[in-house]
């Protein structure tokens, strides 16, 4: 795994990047702590010709973005043709749409969805899946993540794991890496450190995540993008990411 594999998800940043200078600046700043590419989500509004030009003044590339599922449904020419402006590679929904959170929609999802993909992997492009907890809810004795993968089309319904979502639903990050191999281009790593008994987002390697195990599971599936995220910070954002860096470096990034 070289640094380069690392990329920072910008939603940590989304109160610091609300408007096209704010963007730019950030990105800059992202640059600074060490990172060479971003996953976009969660900006304020920006033109996809302004983003690619604040990207590339910064020297970061743009690898993964979250995309609306509507956006990508009805307008997969448009999607494809930002994501080719981009030199960016990786579509992702960043959560499943309410109209499909019951034990019906998660069958249809994983039909509709697969649909949906077809036009972006024709065109070179992936879909990925970024998970939550609530998929690790069980329906008829599997869990409705286990629903979407295995009714899904693996040949264009890929995953986004993220480690946190799945330690906070009682899963295990390692063995769904294991289970997901080929299928996972992307992972979300953040960590879940507790106060009493309060689960918190910590930076990597500052909770309770079993690190050295998730990284070697990365490895063994064939995840090419390692996009550090954090929902919420306990300091300043930036900071956060910093030390995600930090410690993923020490844990045998480099």
């Amino acid at each position: 795994m070289a640094a380069s594999a690392v990329a920072a998800q910008l939603y940590t940043l989304r109160e610091f990047l609300k408007t096209p200078d704010q963007i730019a600046a950030g990105l800059k700043k992202v640059r600074q702590l060490g990172y060479e590419a971003v996953q976009v989500s969660g900006l304020g509004p920006i033109e996809p010709a302004r983003l690619k030009e604040a990207a590339g003044a910064a020297g970061v590339r743009i690898i993964a973005t979250h995309t609306g599922f509507d956006h990508i449904r009805q307008q997969p020419e448009a999607v494809i043709a930002e994501h080719q402006l981009w030199g960016c590679r990786h579509v992702a929904i960043g959560g499943l749409p309410a109209e499909y959170r019951s034990e019906e929609g998660y069958h249809r999802f994983a039909r509709e969805a697969s649909e949906a993909a077809k036009p972006l992997v024709a065109a070179g492009l992936t879909f990925s899946y970024h998970n939550h907890s609530f998929e690790l809810e069980r329906f008829g004795g599997r869990t409705a993540l286990e629903i979407l993968y295995a009714e899904s089309d693996p040949a264009v319904f890929s995953a986004e794991i993220d480690t946190y979502w799945i330690q906070h639903g009682g899963g295990n990050p390692v063995s769904w890496l294991r289970q997901l191999k080929g299928r996972c281009h992307l992972v979300h790593l953040k960590d879940m450190a507790i106060k009493g008994s309060q689960q918190l987002y910590a930076e990597v390697g500052e909770g309770n995540l079993e690190w050295p195990a998730i990284l070697g599971a990365c490895r063994e599936a064939g995840v090419e993008w390692y996009i550090v995220e954090q929902d919420t910070c306990q300091r300043d954002p930036f900071e956060s990411l910093g030390i995600s860096l930090k410690n993923l470096r020490q844990l045998g990034l480099e």
